[in-house]
């Protein structure tokens, strides 16, 4: 079962509207998904839980391979993506981002 199965819709709506109001923390550059850019998106998913991910790219077959590779690496759930931005949401022990129950 995946991260994802474990999130009601209740939850992941949720997570959009707290998702709303932030910026992007991690912006993928000229050179995509390299080990630097995943490993700022670990420090971010472990520091804030929920998080918006820039991914400038147009071509929807690169994104998408790009988003599927930085949720199966960084255990992540997709929250949703949104035009070039991706939200990531990963709860860690703190608990920092409070989910409403299923």
């Amino acid at each position: 079962m995946s991260q994802l199965d474990k999130l009601s819709n209740k939850q992941k709506q949720h997570l959009k509207s707290v998702a709303h109001t932030l910026k992007p923390v991690v912006l993928l550059g000229a050179n995509g998904l390299t080990e630097g850019v995943m490993a700022e998106i670990d420090q971010a998913l472990d520091h804030h839980e929920l998080i918006k991910i820039k991914i400038p790219t147009d071509d929807r077959e690169l994104k998408s391979q790009i988003i599927d590779a930085i949720v199966r690496e960084s255990n992540a759930i997709k929250v949703q993506t949104i035009g070039h931005i991706l939200v990531l949401f990963r709860q860690s022990e703190e608990n920092k981002v409070s989910l409403p129950r299923k």
